[in-house]
């Protein structure tokens, strides 16, 4: 017998994954928590009494780019298309797949839409997109469904990402110095995310496809900052320097490897905003939580 509000989760040891069970648990959401190494040999029997399957488990996108490329397409790809071939086999109804914005595109002109036509350049975007792929590519039974979520920037407590390395930096008293680049950037609270994955789990109204996962509002570097320091009970300290003098600086610390360079300075500096009216709209409800009240949920964590 199918019982409706059990869930199989990947991946449940991660970020993601914990709060995802603290959130469904208070949801009386009942979750099966497979091992990595028990993911690679389940049966599809092993579905047969859930009626979904969240597969969070993936190789996260490496900054230090130390990791090998098979890594990346062992994990995302494989391991992705092995659990949904299971799905297809079992008696679950719904297999949500989160996969990331970084499988549509790298840098975004403009605001980055489900419409946009994907061209990945890291493995792990490429790996997560080839995934999507594949799921996408196979027939899907009557009463089956995927949903194939790419969200931005997760934060929250407990998160130790961009957002903790910002708060050290301003906790330290040292002014933000690029506040002559303007840009805007799209984020995503964890609790937005696990409303989202909820929603999917409880209704049967919601059709299968791509869903971008953002917060409602993206927020310039600057707006964060001041965000972050109000969390942290501290006043903003911006640093106004001339773009071509900050530039300078980057390209010497090309030369010199000091840590700011050019590739650094474009990762701070460069927009990445998300549209998330197609999730919306399908769930015809606002999400719960703001980009600032999100923010300020986070720092507030660190201290």
């Amino acid at each position: 017998m199918l019982l409706k509000n059990k869930v199989i989760i990947s991946g449940s040891s991660g970020f993601v994954g914990q709060n995802l069970i603290a959130y469904l648990r208070d949801a009386f959401i009942e979750t099966v928590l497979p091992s990595r190494k028990e993911l690679y040999g389940l049966p599809a029997e092993f579905f047969s009494r859930s009626a979904a399957i969240i597969h969070l488990a993936g190789k996260a996108h490496d900054l230090k780019n130390t990791s090998e490329p098979d890594e990346y397409y062992k994990v995302n790809y494989d391991l992705t298309k092995k659990l949904y071939d299971t799905f297809l086999q079992s008696e679950a109804t719904k297999f949500i797949f989160i996969s990331s914005v970084k499988a549509a595109a790298d840098k975004v002109d403009g605001i980055l839409t489900e419409d946009f036509i994907p061209s990945p350049e890291t493995h792990y975007g490429k790996s997560k997109f080839i995934a999507e792929e594949y799921i996408q590519s196979q027939p899907l039974p009557e009463g089956k469904s995927y949903y194939i979520l790419r969200p931005c920037m997760i934060h929250g407590p407990g998160n130790k990402g961009n957002l903790n390395l910002l708060f050290k930096f301003i906790s330290k008293g040292i002014p933000y110095p690029l506040t002559a680049f303007d840009n805007k950037r799209s984020f995503l609270s964890i609790d937005n995310l696990c409303f989202i994955i909820k929603e999917i789990l409880e209704r049967d109204d919601i059709p299968s496809g791509i869903y971008n996962v953002a917060d409602d509002e993206s927020l310039s570097t600057n707006e964060l900052i001041s965000i972050i320091a109000e969390g942290a009970e501290l006043k903003p300290r911006l640093l106004n320097i001339n773009k071509r003098i900050i530039l300078g600086l980057a390209k010497l610390g090309d030369l010199m490897g000091m840590p700011l360079n050019s590739e650094k300075l474009q990762k701070l500096t460069e927009n990445y905003v998300v549209d998330n009216s197609k999730i919306k709209s399908v769930l015809g409800m606002e999400l719960p939580v703001t980009a600032r009240k999100g923010i300020l949920k986070t720092i507030r964590s660190f201290r």
